[in-house]
């Protein structure tokens, strides 16, 4: 495979998000992977990982034909804001969170984007598709179609802790009511957190074209020098 655009992002302190952009025979691959810098992950880490990958697993579980993109987009913003909530950061019902446009403070893009002859691919929007939604945290959205058999599509949850966007969360009534603000601040240099696969819609589900670490247990494994996929298989 022939490398393309490659770029690493490395926050301040914890976590180091990984995206390669390669291409092959003229069609794009685009995958994310987060990692610990010192190959264990801490508590606060562990939390929002695998609030991220709740999130990441359970789209996989429900894109197929049929369901709707802002729906997936939704159904990552429940799992993270639950994760973080679980954790203590957050209080409150979830679906009045994301009702108070919460979710795109904490994932503050979309879910994903089309793949083939490039890297973020056409067909988002057009004549005779779903419009554009102007809400906060869905205007980033790359589509808001319904998925057919046949597409090819990023998934690719996040979880950031920007204090430009945290902090008129704190000053908005609407919003503070939810967010433990004791319990954020050791966050605040965190930086983030994304999981990238690239997904093939089929007939009946989907099946991921990515193969890399993902459970706590595979990317601590693998860090620490064991092979990829584990025992060989």
């Amino acid at each position: 495979m022939e490398r393309g655009a490659r770029q690493s992002h490395v926050p301040l302190c914890l976590i180091a998000p990984l995206n390669t952009a390669a291409f092959r025979l003229s069609n794009f691959e685009d995958i994310t992977t987060s990692f610990p810098a010192t190959g264990k992950f801490t508590p606060d880490q562990r939390l929002v990982y695998e609030a991220v990958l709740d999130a990441h697993q359970s789209v996989l579980a429900a894109l197929k034909p049929g369901v709707s993109w802002p729906d997936m987009h939704v159904l990552a913003y429940h799992k993270i804001l639950s994760g973080l909530k679980q954790g203590g950061l957050l209080q409150g019902d979830v679906d009045d969170m994301i009702a108070a446009e919460l979710g795109g403070v904490f994932m503050p893009h979309g879910l994903g984007h089309f793949l083939g002859i490039d890297t973020h691919d056409v067909g988002g929007y057009g004549p005779g598709l779903p419009e554009r939604i102007q809400r906060p945290g869905f205007k980033s959205l790359r589509t808001a179609r319904l998925m057919e058999p046949g597409m090819v599509i990023t998934v690719e949850p996040g979880c950031y802790f920007i204090p430009l966007l945290i902090q008129p969360a704190l000053q908005d009534p609407s919003r503070s009511k939810f967010i433990n603000a004791d319990a954020l601040q050791r966050f605040m240099r965190f930086g983030g957190v994304r999981l990238e696969d690239n997904v093939v819609i089929t007939a009946d589900g989907c099946e991921s074209l990515t193969d890399v670490p993902r459970s706590v247990e595979d990317v601590e494994a693998v860090m620490a020098g064991e092979g990829w996929p584990r025992g060989g298989k």
